[in-house]
């Protein structure tokens, strides 16, 4: 999987404070694949795939990696049954391409 999209979705509502919509129908589904893809984003930033916010600038930092894709394992676990099926596909492409980048950014390969 080449990057992950969504992040600039992300950042636009950061600076937004645009009515959200409030029935479950309209804003469920797309907060569970918006939370995965924020832990995925926080990963590739710690596996320096992706700059950091900010300073633009590309660090490695495996603990932080290593938690932000533990969380996504976790939640995978906690919502096996209640996820869509386009919900579960984007959390399995995101955990195993984050797992591949974590374990070649660990043997010192590129991300």
């Amino acid at each position: 999987m080449s990057g992950i999209s969504g992040a600039s979705g992300a950042q636009r509502r950061e600076g937004s404070h645009e009515a959200q919509p409030t029935s479950p129908e309209a804003s469920g589904p797309s907060d569970l694949g918006a939370l995965f893809i924020m832990f995925a984003n926080s990963a590739l930033v710690s596996l320096g795939a992706v700059p950091e916010p900010g300073t633009n600038e590309r660090r490695l930092d495996l603990d932080q990696a290593r938690s932000a894709i533990d969380i996504l394992v976790m939640l995978r676990d906690k919502t096996q049954g209640n996820r869509t099926a386009q919900e579960s596909r984007l959390l399995e492409e995101l955990v195993y391409d984050l797992q591949m980048r974590f374990v070649r950014a660990a043997r010192g390969g590129s991300s």
